[in-house]
């Protein structure tokens, strides 16, 4: 990839790679209100957001990507990232060959992804909490596999065209998610982050939908879902101490919760992925 940055420092590590394909992990550093990232994907690239934000613009418009959404890349595109508002980010980056990518049996591989993001959907959420529990700890055949499963989700994930937000508006909404981030397990009351952004709640709740593509207590409690995934993952925590560090007041509002985005119990999600691990290693 050819880039340029400005008032960005940047630091990339190799996960795995194969035929094909690669995955690794990269943090940027915003040192500045005007820090920006340019460059040109070589190849077709996935990332998934796990901490930060910044506004993305390429041959298919701008938006905004956070923490549990999917930044969609085509081969041969120029692309520029900017930092308005924002310290940095830290993100899991796959990338295809566009004739490997084409193989996989992905429909709009010829034209490219429509959109440049797949919002932060119970999916999508699902999906980036699985792959920071994973960072780490899995191996070439585990990231292979993630690396495939990941390619069909995320074109799954954009059969709708997100509404377009402005630059403005990503700027104005950028404070509610550094917010979010820092205090996710507290009760952030629609008003307080609406205050962020100097707006109204009611026209703060419209420019959040925009900027997000969900509601502020969706990402909210979608946020909280994501990192008590990923706590489920990593360790041995009880059950009801990992609710209660993730903001839920009660152990059963937690399981139906997480039920609901994961489709499993708490209990039955760190088993099912803990013996993923255990099999591939």
């Amino acid at each position: 990839m050819q880039s340029h940055s400005r008032d960005l420092s940047i630091s990339r590590a190799v996960l795995a790679q194969g035929r094909g394909w690669s995955v690794g992990e990269a943090t940027f550093r915003a040192a500045s209100p005007r820090a920006r990232f340019e460059g040109r994907h070589d190849a077709v690239t996935i990332v998934a957001v796990t901490a930060g934000s910044f506004r993305y613009r390429s041959t298919r418009g701008s938006c905004t990507l956070m923490p549990g959404a999917l930044m969609l890349g085509n081969a041969g595109d120029a692309f520029e990232c900017r930092y308005d508002g924002s310290p940095g980010d830290r993100c899991i980056t796959f990338s295809y060959a566009p004739d490997y990518f084409a193989q996989l049996g992905a429909g709009q591989a010829g034209n490219g992804f429509r959109t440049h993001r797949a919002a932060p959907t119970p999916a999508v959420i699902a999906l980036t909490a699985e792959l920071e529990g994973e960072r780490g700890r899995a191996d070439a055949a585990r990231w292979e596999d993630l690396a495939l499963r990941v390619a069909g989700d995320a074109l799954a994930a954009t059969d709708e065209i997100e509404a377009l937000s402005s630059a403005r508006d990503a700027r104005r909404v950028a404070g509610a998610l550094a917010l979010i981030e820092a205090r996710y397990a507290e009760p952030l009351a629609l008003a307080t982050l609406a205050a962020t952004a100097r707006m109204s709640p009611y026209h703060f709740l419209r420019v959040f939908r925009a900027v997000a593509g969900v509601t502020p207590h969706q990402y909210l409690m979608r946020s909280r879902l994501r990192r008590a995934a990923v706590a489920l993952a990593r360790g041995d925590r009880p059950v009801t101490e990992i609710a209660l560090a993730h903001g839920f007041g009660d152990l059963s509002n937690f399981v139906t919760a997480f039920g609901k985005l994961f489709g499993a119990s708490p209990g039955a999600y760190r088993r099912a992925i803990q013996a993923d691990a255990r099999r591939c290693a």
